[in-house]
């Protein structure tokens, strides 16, 4: 200590480039593990708003289906062979598929998911879809999300100003008449609601009475994992039996370990952490050379090397923490910046904030300890 000023911080700000450059190095690289851990996160949670905005308890789906963009085919009548057991209330078939969607102003196609639901009860807890059930009675009728991208046309603002919309669905005319909210995912850049009856029409191909997702709903004080398990030795092997959460986190697994995304964001988390560790091993480094004949010194006159240790440290932990502040303000603005652009929900978490900062501290601290080994050899009778 130098009065009440560190030794740490007067040796860093003595040559002020050299922080600097210090302090840009560790911001970029916490940049660069914001934004992996947000993409990352944002894959997940945008590819699982579909099974979190089911109203039901029990999920059944074909043993083949991987994920939502790979739904195969079972007969309803397993669904409505879950109503023999005594704790299910209702059963609810539910169509999804992918098909081109002809934009009305360009004429460009781009896929979206389309999905087919019995108008008669709400089983999506999504924004605008409750109100519009009636609408979706009526013939080539479907609900468009609000929160898809640009490239689908000016369909919600047309349908806000009082336009008649009309579009192209796998080459059949369809009428937007009502719009509801559920967002772009890495599956899908935008998505349609539509009766059972109208997805059948847009997709003919589809064989009635073969359905992608089976939704259950319970009786009052039904206990969801029993009922699961049941289920799952009532029904055949051929269909896999889900709570609402094992079916989020089956989506979610999907993503994280069979798919490449997954891994690419992890690896470029780990390899921001390896070089923000480099960039401030070599910082540090420097600064125990440029220092080594007071270190020297110190040692020559008792100080040990744990005193040392711990003035490397400080320095660790006074880069750690400036340059992670502007690493963290920069990162706000990438992700508002990534959202409008891709309509992806990255946004900044409490927790990821702190894993980061972790993160760097550890980043910090190791590299000061590395860097510290030189001065073992430091021995004053070769420096003086």
């Amino acid at each position: 200590m130098m009065g009440k000023i560190p030794l740490a911080w007067l040796q860093l700000k003595r040559e002020k480039t050299r922080l600097a450059v210090a302090l840009a190095g560790i911001a970029f690289a916490d940049i660069l593990m914001f934004m992996q851990l947000g993409f990352r996160d944002s894959l997940y949670y945008s590819n699982v708003r579909f099974h979190t905005s089911l109203q039901g308890d029990i999920v059944l789906i074909n043993n083949q289906s991987n994920a939502l963009l790979s739904m195969k085919t079972f007969s309803q009548r397993r669904l409505y062979k879950a109503l023999d057991l005594p704790g299910v209330q209702t059963v609810h078939p539910i169509y999804v598929d992918y098909t081109a969607w002809k934009n009305p102003v360009t004429g460009r196609p781009r896929n979206l998911l389309v999905i087919g639901m019995n108008p008669e009860i709400n089983i999506f807890n999504l924004a605008g879809v409750q109100e519009n059930l009636d609408k979706l009675k009526l013939a080539d009728v479907v609900l468009y999300d609000r929160s898809s991208r640009q490239e689908y046309g000016p369909i919600a603002a047309d349908f806000q100003q009082g336009k008649t919309v009309i579009a192209e669905v796998n080459r059949r005319k369809i009428k937007v008449g009502g719009l509801f909210t559920l967002g772009a995912s890495f599956g899908a850049d935008g998505n349609l609601i539509t009766s059972d009856i109208n997805f059948l029409r847009i997709f003919p191909q589809h064989q009635r009475g073969l359905i992608n997702i089976g939704l259950v709903r319970l009786k009052p004080g039904a206990d969801a994992t029993v009922v699961t398990q049941s289920l799952r030795n009532y029904l055949s092997k051929d269909i896999k039996v889900f709570t609402k959460q094992e079916f989020i986190d089956y989506e979610r697994n999907y993503w994280a370990s069979s798919t490449a995304i997954g891994f690419i964001f992890t690896l470029g988390t780990i390899m921001g952490f390896i070089v923000g560790t480099v960039i401030v091993y070599q910082i540090l480094y420097t600064e125990v050379a440029d220092h080594l004949a007071e270190y020297a010194t110190l040692k020559a006159i008792g100080y040990t090397h744990n005193y040392f240790l711990f003035v490397i440290l400080q320095e660790a932990l006074i880069l750690a923490f400036l340059g992670y502040v502007p690493g963290f303000a920069v990162t706000m603005f990438l992700y508002d910046s990534a959202r409008n652009a891709t309509l992806l929900p990255v946004f900044m978490s409490s927790e990821r904030a702190i894993m980061v900062l972790i993160l760097t501290l550890i980043m910090c601290f190791a590299s000061g300890t590395i860097a510290v080994r030189k001065l073992q050899s430091a021995d004053p009778a070769d420096i003086f």
